[in-house]
């Protein structure tokens, strides 16, 4: 039987090891979870730690964060708060790459046309109020010796950064959203360009490669099926005051089917506190990641 997001939250650290060892890569998506004291965070360090290892072995295993994720990334390897307040929540911008994107492993592939149009063109999508800022990064060593800045941004105050790439493991954060050009239409300053379009899937085509070397696997197809995104749907939200354009609502075993709340319900009264829902991100074939945004 498949299992309801509401099962999947605050599992052991034995159950998170067993799916660990199914699954191709971890995706840490952006929302509003705490970075530190949730389920979001604890699993977060869980898969990092167990991640780590991993690669140690030679087991390539990938980890991307955007936004919150990006976020979780810096405090877990700083092991400590690192954030600065930042005036970033309503704009798009062009990325100032640094010296070390050129032989990164993630640029490396990206067409001279791309990274010319992501150099000049205010494409990446940002909607933080937090972030890192250099001077932060250049002060913990933690984070100086374990990543490697690739891209860096400003918001007219602190010089912040939006793109790390780990020296030593195939772990990687963007501050910004490169899923939202393609699918998200609720803001004025989401940007819908053709070349914008282009680069979410550069992004996601590296991601699936990089999961695709790692060997992972369910045990058996039925494992797999049961734990299909396609057991659910999503609800439209994009006339609501959401953010975002589409929403998955998971219940809890008491809400029965028959008690979904109405669009214009999602947000007011006892349905709020009855449903959980994530931000849609980038679905592929090529990896399994398990989000339950807040609740997870």
């Amino acid at each position: 039987m498949t299992k309801s997001c509401f099962e999947w939250i605050d599992q052991t650290e034995e159950e998170y090891t067993k799916l660990f060892n199914s699954i191709n890569g971890f995706f840490l998506p952006g929302g509003a979870a705490s970075i530190f004291d949730s389920g979001y965070q604890k699993a977060a360090t869980i898969f990092y730690k167990l991640a780590v290892e991993a690669n140690k072995k030679g087991d390539y295993f990938p980890i991307w964060g955007t936004c919150l994720g990006f976020e979780q990334l810096a405090v877990i390897t700083a092991q400590k708060d690192v954030l600065v307040r930042t005036n970033t929540s309503r704009v798009s911008l062009p990325l100032n790459f640094t010296r070390e994107a050129n032989g990164s492993r993630l640029f490396k592939d990206f067409s001279p046309e791309m990274m010319k149009a992501l150099a000049t063109e205010p494409m990446t999508i940002n909607a933080h109020k937090w972030s890192v800022s250099m001077e932060t990064y250049y002060e913990n060593a933690d984070l100086n010796r374990f990543y490697k800045v690739l891209s860096t941004n400003t918001d007219g105050e602190n010089r912040v950064y939006f793109y790390i790439e780990a020296n030593d493991y195939p772990f990687y954060g963007v501050q910004w959203h490169p899923e939202k050009n393609p699918y998200e239409w609720t803001r004025d300053f989401y940007v819908h360009t053709p070349t914008s379009i282009r680069m979410t899937f550069y992004f996601a085509e590296f991601f699936v490669n990089e999961a695709r070397k790692n060997k992972h696997s369910f045990e058996n197809e039925k494992a797999v099926r049961d734990l299909l995104i396609y057991h659910f749907h999503p609800n439209y939200t994009g006339e609501t005051s959401s953010v975002f354009e589409q929403k998955y609502f998971f219940y809890d075993n008491f809400l029965k089917k028959e008690d979904e709340p109405r669009a214009e319900d999602l947000f007011s009264g006892s349905s709020a506190q009855t449903v959980t829902h994530i931000n849609i991100v980038l679905v592929t074939a090529a990896f399994f990641t398990l989000v339950c945004g807040e609740m997870w």
